[in-house]
């Protein structure tokens, strides 16, 4: 959602502090994140909220012909009016989120080869890209350009990290830089701001915390779709590692239970189509905790509408990326200024389809986003 003034989320920036305004790092040059104890508390107003729509049949197959009319959308209940409806055809502002550690050290040549799918299958011809690097540190290697041969390059370039994996860190990074993309309103074109990672579901020592990253990305439109890459290879060429068993810290899960979950898209068959991924989704921007350590990238996908692909079997990391790009062009945008419900806490987008063949469709949206409460 567009919003009359953005909060930033606590203790991360993605280009630090100014008297000016943010100012972007030069290409390459690690970002710097300030100090944990660091805070910017700004009221959130709404002033409109995106959601894209991923509408198949029964035979998995993307629905194209379905009209503005097709399609109700509720806030909290509340039936809300389209201000904006499009097909595919909204140019995208990407950012890629590539993991360059040392841990996929095996799959980097293949990583680097797939700037070219980016470019014509994820951009298209009037999109626009950035490419951010994660390791132990945060690096801006792409600033937004329509040049795919710069894009191209910069994938082509990845260059082997540290160890670590900062991912928390560098989705923070990712939604803010896309918070600067103009989006539609009902008067005049905007983009859809998205962000595909590749990466492994992990994350090592970040200052932001997962469900707080998903809230600035819903009040941003974000969209999060992701690669999750698989190490196996990797894995077995490395050096041999601690196999003792691991106990899990006190306090964590790696999905919320079920019991005591409110109701909403997470129960509707036709929404994510695993319930305790999309309730962790939900549970995650409510508490915006770190208490959710596996399935850190599918939690991310589907609290803003978006999918995760896992690399394995027969799915390589090109045909993921090839298949989230057709999706992006054979999806709906639907953005409302939300009436009638405007109550601090979570909110919850339901999006029906109306017509004698709905109940053979299967529908994919947003489930919601969190406003927080006004600082006293």
């Amino acid at each position: 959602m567009t919003l009359l003034s953005l909060a930033m989320l606590p203790g991360v920036s993605a280009w630090g502090q100014a008297p000016s305004g943010p100012l972007p790092p030069k290409s390459g040059v690690q970002v710097q994140l300030p100090p944990k104890n660091s805070e910017a508390q700004v009221k959130v107003q709404v002033a409109l909220v995106n959601t894209p729509v991923t509408v198949r049949d029964s035979h998995g197959e993307m629905v194209h012909d379905l009209e503005e009319g097709n399609f109700r959308v509720t806030d909290n209940g509340v039936p809300q009016q389209i201000s904006h409806f499009d097909l595919g055809g909204d140019p995208i502002s990407l950012v890629i989120l590539i993991e360059t550690s040392s841990r996929i050290e095996a799959i980097l040549p293949q990583i680097r080869k797939t700037g070219i799918l980016f470019t014509q299958t994820v951009m298209g011809s009037t999109g626009e890209a950035a490419v951010v690097g994660c390791n132990d540190g945060v690096d801006k290697l792409q600033d937004f350009t329509t040049n795919g041969d710069l894009i191209e390059s910069a994938i082509a370039h990845l260059g082997e990290g540290t160890s670590g994996l900062k991912l928390y860190d560098a989705m923070a990074v990712s939604v803010e830089m896309l918070t600067s993309r103009p989006q539609a309103t009902a008067d005049k074109p905007g983009r859809r701001r998205v962000l595909m990672i590749l990466s492994e579901a992990a994350d090592d020592g970040s200052v932001a915390k997962l469900g707080e990253v998903l809230r600035q990305a819903q009040l941003a439109n974000v969209t999060i779709y992701s690669v999750g890459l698989s190490t196996t290879s990797a894995e077995l060429r490395a050096k041999p590692k601690d196999t003792r068993p691991q106990i899990t810290p006190p306090g964590t899960f790696p999905l919320p239970p079920q019991p005591g979950t409110a109701q909403t898209p997470t129960s509707e068959d036709n929404r994510y189509g695993n319930i305790d991924v999309m309730a962790a989704a939900v549970w995650a921007v409510e508490h915006a905790e770190n208490k959710i350590r596996d399935h850190a990238l599918e939690v991310a996908a589907a609290a803003t509408g978006g999918a995760h692909l896992a690399t394995f079997k027969d799915r390589s990391i090109e045909k993921a990326i090839d298949e989230i790009g057709g999706e992006l062009h054979s999806q709906y945008t639907i953005s409302y200024t939300p009436t009638g419900s405007n109550a601090f806490g979570y909110h919850e987008i339901r999006v029906h389809i109306l017509g004698n063949d709905a109940k053979n469709l299967k529908i994919r949206a947003r489930p919601g986003y969190f406003l927080a409460w006004p600082e006293s």
